[in-house]
């Protein structure tokens, strides 16, 4: 078995090991069902329905403006939408203050107490809620364990690093044990390094913990590591949900596969030629089709599914004779922009 081979049946057990998760967690923690939220004449939300399971790590995903945090807010109860219905664990919530919602929020800016210790600022939400001391210590320190920090209690926040005070942050949401955990742009503030590092530590703690989770982020790559299902979000509506595998390889709308991954997007009209389905593209040149297709449309082509060749392969495999105008390398890969006859198709070279 070579290479590309291994990488595909890996990815492949990945994808079926994900989608067989997500198919176990049947019990509906949060019911969203067409949610509307305007602000003036700007539309937040309009109709935004789904529904979260047991256990889940759901990834809100969309570009900045597209009313993924608005719905965030809402189901926290820091924003009151304006039609709607908002379910947790059976019961609408749309009137319920936030505090009495069972919900945790951890903002991008952590908002952690300076002034305490670690073990004081997880402490806090029990401490509000008049937990016994014997209680509150045994479950701080549990969560100290459970993020890492163990043995960490006693340092003040200035002392710790960016990723710790993440850890600490997610530890003080967890502690009082609520019904779904909000993630708003967590990592945000992170160095790239060590955002791609708090992806797996954030991923395990969910694990380990089961916490039903909705993680907002702009960030695809940390959308397709870190959920269970991404919710695609743009103008305020669902674009599609689904599996990170169903998300980039299978996308429903123009927008996402658009702005999943690098795509190669020509419109033209799908048509008989030869007794062949093919797409003849708007800027010249036909594409073969696999399936049935008619009518205007568009084809989406991924850059790291166009092979770039310096002579003609022998057989009947499609061909287009082009130029090489551009290309970067980036370490593990090279970024190609091939030119034929004036339109630009974008390439990922995986293996060069």
């Amino acid at each position: 078995m070579g290479e590309q081979d291994l990488n595909l049946s890996i990815r492949n057990e990945i994808a079926e090991s994900r989608s067989e998760a997500v198919k176990m967690r049947t019990e509906t923690v949060l019911e969203i069902d067409k949610l509307s939220k305007k602000y003036d004449e700007c539309e937040a939300l309009r109709d935004v329905s789904f529904s979260v399971n047991k256990g889940e790590l759901v990834v809100i995903l969309g570009p900045s403006g597209s009313g993924k945090s608005t719905l965030l807010m809402c189901i926290a109860g820091f924003v009151k939408p304006d039609s709607g219905s908002i379910i947790l664990n059976g019961t609408k919530i749309n009137d319920v203050p936030p505090y009495r919602r069972n919900v945790g929020v951890v903002f991008q800016s952590m908002a952690l107490f300076p002034n305490m210790n670690v073990f004081d600022n997880i402490a806090y939400p029990l401490k509000i809620r008049k937990v016994a001391k014997d209680e509150i210590k045994k479950r701080v320190e549990k969560m100290l364990e459970i993020v890492g920090l163990s043995g960490l209690g006693g340092r003040r926040i200035t002392q710790l690093s960016g990723g710790q005070q993440q850890r600490v942050a997610i530890a003080r949401t967890l502690v009082f044990e609520p019904s779904i955990l909000l993630l708003d742009e967590p990592l945000g503030a992170l160095d790239r390094k060590l955002r791609e590092e708090m992806q797996g530590e954030i991923k395990k703690i969910h694990d380990r913990v089961g916490a039903t989770t909705l993680l907002v982020t702009h960030d695809q790559e940390e959308a397709m590591t870190m959920g269970d299902r991404i919710l695609v979000i743009n103008g305020g509506m669902i674009e599609q949900m689904g599996t990170p595998e169903e998300i980039y390889n299978h996308p429903k709308t123009l927008f996402v596969s658009e702005f999943i991954g690098t795509t190669n997007v020509f419109k033209g009209v799908a048509t008989k030629e030869g007794g062949k389905t093919v797409f003849k593209a708007e800027e010249g040149f036909i594409l073969p089709l696999e399936k049935e297709a008619k009518g205007e449309g568009h084809v989406s082509i991924k850059a790291e599914h166009i092979k770039i060749l310096e002579n003609r392969p022998k057989g009947d495999a499609f061909v287009l004779e082009a130029k090489v105008a551009q290309n970067f390398f980036s370490g593990n890969f090279i970024k190609y922009e091939i030119d034929l006859n004036g339109t630009i198709f974008r390439v990922i070279d995986r293996d060069p």
